[in-house]
């Protein structure tokens, strides 16, 4: 039997193993796989947020959908955001793999009400809606590249997740670099969150202005 794990004890020793590495130029699948997710997949899912930013701009949604949809927009960030967290700081297990499943299910759902909210109070233009096809399916490509690195933990939740760590967050054998993980950080807060956030903004004061109450 595996040695019991206190989650809280593991989280406090988490920076203390060797971080993992992601050799540049190996051109073993795995690792090439790791390098397209973390330095591909990942950094690059800003561009087509910040497309779809510069649409809603473009289009005033503060004047037109306003608060609401701009609050779906949160809650869809949110939706993704969380497994991202978690993938880059957990171990991935059962536990990880179908929050993560569950989260991407729930982010296509809120995409299909956020456009059906759109199209009812302003134009969204085919390329808006291209737009929107890219960021509809990077959460699957990230999910199915993150099951493909971890095959032996897809099996074990296929059977249940049998083992007690299955179902315990539990911090990576070995971490991303923290150089990485910061930079990714600073990517997502200037090119995701503090957009996002000026729309929020900008919705709020027109409905204040106007005293409207989208």
């Amino acid at each position: 039997m595996a040695p019991r794990v206190l989650p809280r004890k593991a989280w406090r020793t988490w920076r203390r193993a060797d971080d993992l590495r992601v050799p540049v130029s190996s051109t073993d699948v795995e690792a090439a796989s790791r390098r397209f997710l973390l330095y591909g997949v990942l950094p690059l899912w800003v561009v087509p947020g910040l497309a779809d930013w510069w649409m809603h701009r473009r289009t005033r949604i503060e004047h037109t959908s306003g608060t609401r949809e701009s609050a779906v927009h949160a809650l869809m960030m949110t939706e993704a955001g969380v497994p991202v967290v978690m993938g880059l700081l957990a171990r991935v297990n059962p536990l990880v793999l179908t929050v993560m499943g569950g989260a991407a299910l729930a982010h296509g759902a809120t995409a299909l009400y956020d456009v059906s909210l759109a199209v009812g109070e302003r134009e969204v233009r085919p390329i808006e809606q291209h737009i929107h096809s890219f960021l509809e399916v990077l959460p699957v490509t990230a999910l199915a590249f993150t099951a493909c690195l971890h095959a032996d933990q897809v099996r074990s939740l296929l059977r249940g997740g049998p083992d007690p760590h299955d179902w315990r967050l539990l911090p990576k054998d070995h971490p991303l670099p923290a150089a990485y993980l910061a930079g990714l950080a600073g990517v997502i807060v200037s090119g995701v969150v503090a957009p996002y956030a000026e729309e929020l903004g900008r919705c709020l004061r027109a409905a204040a202005r106007e005293g409207s109450p989208r």
